[in-house]
């Protein structure tokens, strides 16, 4: 498995950057360093070390298809009215199809701020998304709640697959 390696290290001189680069590492950042250089950096490394390949990026199931790259989710190929989060989230459970996922999960992807003890953010959120992509929100086949653990996004939504939601 391909790993990248980024040495972080207090050895700053030319000649140490060159012999660290040699010996395998991706990048070097010698200290002292900006923490938000280094995020930079482990991000284009992480970037560059999974690649998407042609056509991975995007999440398809049945009439509606999730483009990663272009963030932007279509219905019958037209494009949905999403929020940059209502777009994260429906990320967040189309990449877990068939699983359950809590509010805590899901928060957690989200990398948003801890939920509190009665925060229903992501309740609202779902019905917003539901409005969008489902033919009648009242009833999804997209997105199901389970009562008492979370949410699902359904890997089988339409028509032709309705003896088999989940």
């Amino acid at each position: 498995r391909q790993l990248p390696l980024l040495m972080l290290t207090a050895r700053g001189e030319p000649m140490d950057r060159i012999v660290g680069l040699e010996l395998g590492a991706d990048d070097y950042l010698p200290k002292p360093f900006e923490p938000r250089e280094l995020l930079a950096r482990v991000k284009a490394l992480l970037r560059r070390a999974s690649p998407a390949a042609a056509g991975d990026d995007v999440l398809r199931f049945g009439r509606l298809e999730v483009d990663l790259g272009a963030r932007v989710a279509r219905l019958d190929g037209k494009v949905c009215d999403l929020t940059g989060h209502q777009f994260d989230l429906l990320v967040v459970l189309a990449q877990h199809p068939g699983r359950v996922l809590s509010r805590d999960q899901i928060m957690d992807s989200l990398k948003g701020h801890p939920l509190e003890a009665f925060d229903r953010s992501i309740d609202v959120h779902i019905s917003r998304i539901r409005a969008v992509i489902e033919d009648d929100p009242k009833a999804p086949r997209r997105v199901l709640t389970v009562r008492g653990a979370g949410y699902v996004f359904a890997r089988k939504q339409d028509a032709e697959d309705r003896k088999s939601v989940v």
